[in-house]
């Protein structure tokens, strides 16, 4: 086999590993836990089952039909670009990059494109089930993305005398993510700090 043969079925293996090992995590919580529910496993790391319809990290910005139409132009547009800088010679490192990217976001597409329509959608404290196809809580496109990774490393309440956010609880890292959203994180940053002369 040829280096650009090699890199293509490393990176197609790669995703696909990243991508059956979020949505074996996601149908684990999805069918194991009810909604909200919240394990704890230190201090600062919890497994809280949440459902978003927005963006990384929970966000709800513009429709969602927006979003899940945006996320599959932007998933078919990484496939093209990898597929390209594959033919021109990509180093492996950036090959990993991309690919972390792709996989997370083609990850949360199938919350999007298809939980809707496999699993219905019980009150706590029932926890969710396969359905027969197209008999669940959505439509299709319309299924909310699992999320459940949930970091508060450092809590504190802000000092009554402080402006604006005076006795307010803070949390940091407040943010409930899934493994998807975690590698499309890792490849963004790895981005930024090692290839950022190829993105700019």
């Amino acid at each position: 086999m040829t280096r650009k043969q090699v890199q293509a079925l490393v990176s197609a293996t790669f995703a696909l590993g990243i991508i059956v090992a979020d949505q074996a995590i996601k149908v684990a919580v999805k069918t194991g836990m009810y909604l909200h529910q919240s394990i704890k496993v230190t201090d600062w790391f919890y497994i809280l089952f949440t459902e978003n319809n927005g963006m990384a990290f929970g966000m709800e910005v513009f429709s969602k039909w927006f979003l899940t139409s945006f996320r599959i132009a932007a998933v078919t547009f990484l496939a093209w670009f990898i597929c390209r800088n594959i033919q021109k010679g990509i180093g492996w490192g950036y090959l990993v990059c991309l690919t972390l990217i792709f996989a997370g976001a083609a990850g949360n597409i199938f919350d999007c494109l298809f939980y809707g329509m496999i699993f219905n959608n019980p009150p706590a404290p029932l926890v969710a089930e396969f359905v027969p196809w197209g008999t669940g809580y959505g439509q299709f496109m319309l299924g909310r993305v699992v999320d459940m990774f949930y970091f508060p490393l450092v809590e504190w309440n802000w000092p009554a005398s402080l402006p604006y956010i005076g006795g307010d609880h803070f949390i940091f890292f407040s943010p409930i993510f899934n493994f998807a959203d975690a590698c499309i994180s890792c490849g963004v940053a790895m981005l930024l700090i090692f290839y950022n002369q190829k993105m700019f």
